[in-house]
């Protein structure tokens, strides 16, 4: 094993043939900030060409997940002092490293164990594969800031089965590890206990077994996903053409799970809504980086040019008064391209400088 140094943000090590990343802010539930992304990004680009690295593993210290997202609140005050383009930096840094590992000519296994969130989707949801356990909790819970899913996460939304991209993209909702492995934010359920055994593994694997092999061994039948038995429902309202008519729907619904998500959809910011509804339609076509050069106009627009952004996040994480005050305040006052917008936006840079 190579030496790390245990005070840094990710540690880089290698385990015989394993190349591993952990993440560690463990008391931040191991937030990301630039220079987390710096560090992986090195090491990927370090690991790229080396011989005695056959995988790549990424994983997060502590037991409270593998990453909650990005730092918003550094982003609030990007905002608010008038610097959004110190908030491209981060995203063009953050998006490119999610395409980096979809990308890898290594095959890159995540950990989503515990809390796995916003810019902890992009690390673990483009790997190669994706391990949840019973620990697992997954979303992509930007609409509750006013903000709109990205770092991919459309990309993932727009591939999930019927309806349930849309539906878990504006509610944001919370996936357990059978729900992840069913939306397809995963692939593989192995119990936590086993987790240290099952990186052992990997480090010491003998050819000619693979890294899927490999994980096959540990890998067990989670419960039934609870997503499955809200299919119906979620499909028929979420086939609505604008936010309005979803609305709408959900008023007709006799089911319980429609109501509460009536009720909290009456809550979330409504032209986040829109735009994220919008931009997991537009991600369904194209591929993972025709996703993000959309999310990141869409970010970009909300940085610099919509109020909800810094708004949500005042309401959530600074004042913590949990009283936001949106633009438009009602789904009912938005307008019917309430999306077009943010979707047509063009950044004064590109997200990828050639392509």
């Amino acid at each position: 094993m190579t030496d790390f140094d245990i005070a840094a943000t990710v540690l880089v090590r290698t385990e015989g043939s394993l190349g591993r990343l952990s993440l560690n802010r463990p008391k931040a539930i191991n937030a990301l900030d630039i220079d987390m992304i710096g560090q992986i990004t090195a090491a990927l680009d370090a690991w790229r060409d080396d011989t005695d690295i056959d995988i790549v593993l990424i994983d997060g210290e502590g037991e409270r997940g593998l990453c909650a997202g990005g730092d918003v609140r550094a982003l609030y005050d990007q905002i608010t002092a008038g610097h959004p383009e110190r908030a491209a930096e981060f995203f063009r840094a953050e998006y490119a490293l999610n395409l980096m590992i979809a990308e890898y000519p290594k095959m890159v296994v995540a950990i989503a164990d515990g809390i796995t969130m916003g810019g902890g989707i992009g690390l673990a949801g483009h790997a190669h594969i994706r391990i949840v356990t019973e620990r697992s909790r997954l979303a992509m819970p930007e609409t509750r800031i006013g903000f709109t899913p990205d770092v991919g996460g459309t990309y993932l939304l727009g591939r999930a089965p019927g309806r349930l991209g849309e539906y878990l993209g504006l509610t944001g909702s919370t996936m357990s590890a059978s729900d992840a492995v069913y939306a397809g934010f995963a692939d593989h359920y192995v119990p936590s206990q086993r987790i240290d055994e099952l990186r052992e593994a990997l480090g010491k694997r003998a050819d000619p077994s693979s890294p899927s092999e490999l994980v096959l061994l540990f890998d067990e039948t989670p419960e039934p996903a609870a997503l499955a038995n809200e299919r119906a429902w979620i499909d028929e309202v979420f086939s609505a053409d604008t936010v309005g008519e979803i609305a709408q729907r959900l008023a007709t619904r006799s089911e319980v799970s429609a109501s509460a998500t009536a009720v909290l959809l009456s809550e979330l910011a409504p032209t986040g809504l829109a735009v994220t509804l919008d931009a997991v339609r537009e991600a369904r076509e194209g591929n993972l980086r025709d996703a993000l050069i959309g999310e990141y106009r869409r970010v970009m627009w909300f940085a610099g040019h919509h109020p909800d952004l810094a708004e949500g996040i005042r309401a959530q994480l600074v004042d913590k008064d949990r009283s936001p005050r949106w633009q438009p305040a009602t789904i009912a006052e938005l307008k019917p391209d309430a999306g077009a917008g943010a979707r047509a936006f063009v950044p004064e840079r590109p997200l990828f400088d050639r392509g």
